[in-house]
């Protein structure tokens, strides 16, 4: 299984504390009301999924069907091995060159001028300093209109000295509080920039000076083979720990939560809570964004993350717009229904695409419609759906087939550019 890596606690507001185990009751009961007013039209859905292998984010707050991971287990160790080039540190940040995003915002890049490539110890040095805890605070209704609040935790990469971050989407989503905790242990309460679902990449910023940001690598000279080094905050409660590996393989297309990635394979030990921390290579520099995991029976050793060339790009976008420019969006959030349990469990008479949310108010569809096809294509789920439209631009018309209730119905459908 793939999955998201953010530690996740509930506690029920003014009625104490709700373990986890009730949160999948509490998810079906958001569901069933989300349905509710469908539930009379035959409609049904499935949003079950067994799969044995699957890819999910490793993140220690959101439940996610797919987990991402938010690890970065330190190793530690007491000195550098070798203290020849004890100006390591100082000829990395000296050798960067800034670039100017456009709003005053300037993001790190740059290649270092070391000899030769640092120890572990020496790498850690530098990275620590550039990688933060996150923890998240979400308010959800559950079953009975009760709320609790979800926490949840991850990891994030220092990228400006005047507090930008980045992070993953799925780390902050939803999230009504966002603290940071630097290495010297300092929290900060962040405020949202602005997110990107598609390459599962965030922007967020505290009201700090004088932070050492990462240095960007090239993640297009990356060789298979070649050392990486994975820090982050695992299970949310290690923040500052650094594990090992190599990148293991380029250009991995991984499908998680219906959102295509093309992700780097590394060794290096992912766990819950290293969602958004930082793969380094072996000069020091930011190489990826950590964002997933595998996981099942006898899977070991098989972390993803998003190569910084990507990151690069959408955060640029973000720190300037807000978010990126030229992404398509339906409006909706859609739920695949795959099994006739969870029909008959939402009263459903098809398997197939529902819309479950409708997140545009000049939107023509309903909670509670299943998308038959789109421009003659017929759709048996939401990552086929994004699929067809990552195809499209902005402006784009589609012709949609929808059944609501017992009708069948045509909907000509303009693509509108989707702004976080």
């Amino acid at each position: 299984m793939i999955y998201r890596t953010k530690k996740v606690t509930t506690f029920l507001l003014l009625m104490g504390i709700i373990s986890l185990s009730l949160l999948s009751g509490a998810a079906g009961a958001y569901l069933a009301s989300k349905f509710g007013t469908v539930m009379d039209n035959g409609l049904h859905s499935d949003d079950s999924d067994n799969a044995e292998f699957s890819y999910s984010y490793d993140n220690t707050g959101n439940n996610n069907t797919l987990q991402q991971k938010n690890t970065g287990v330190v190793q530690e160790t007491s000195k550098p091995a070798d203290t020849s080039d004890s100006n390591t540190e100082a000829t990395l940040n000296a050798a960067v060159a800034k670039q100017n995003t456009g709003n005053g915002a300037v993001v790190t890049t740059g290649v270092s001028n070391s000899t030769r490539d640092l120890t572990i110890p020496e790498i850690a040095s530098i990275a620590l300093k550039s990688v933060v805890e996150i923890t998240t605070e979400t308010v959800q209704t559950g079953s009975r209109m009760r709320q609790y609040i979800s926490q949840g935790a991850g990891s994030g990469v220092i990228i400006t000295q005047d507090g930008y971050i980045v992070t993953n989407h799925h780390v902050i989503e939803g999230a009504s509080r966002i603290t940071v905790t630097t290495s010297e242990g300092r929290n900060y309460t962040a405020t949202l920039v602005g997110t990107d679902k598609r390459t599962d990449l965030a922007v967020i910023k505290i009201d700090a000076e004088g932070l050492q940001p990462a240095v960007f690598g090239n993640s297009d000279e990356l060789v298979v083979g070649e050392l990486a080094v994975a820090v982050g905050n695992p299970l949310g409660e290690l923040g500052g720990t650094v594990t090992e590996g190599i990148i293991s393989a380029l250009n991995r297309d991984i499908i998680i939560d219906g959102e295509k990635m093309n992700l780097l394979q590394t060794s290096a030990a992912i766990n819950p809570g290293n969602s958004g921390g930082g793969l380094f290579n072996s000069r020091g520099q930011l190489i990826g964004i950590v964002n997933a995991k595998s996981s099942g029976l006898g899977i070991e050793g098989l972390g993803f993350a998003i190569p910084i060339n990507t990151v690069k790009e959408v955060v640029e976008q973000i720190m300037t717009y807000g978010y990126v420019r030229g992404r398509v969006d339906l409006g909706v959030t859609l739920i695949d229904v795959t099994d006739i349990r969870t029909a008959l469990m939402y009263r459903l008479q098809n398997m197939g695409v529902y819309v479950l949310e409708v997140t545009d108010e000049d939107s023509l569809f309903q909670p509670g419609d299943r998308i038959v096809s789109i421009d003659g294509v017929e759709v048996e789920g939401s990552d086929q759906v994004e699929e067809i439209i990552q195809q499209h631009k902005v402006g784009d018309v589609l012709d949609v087939v929808i059944q609501r209730g017992r009708r069948l119905l045509q909907v000509r459908l303009v693509l509108k550019e989707a702004k976080g």
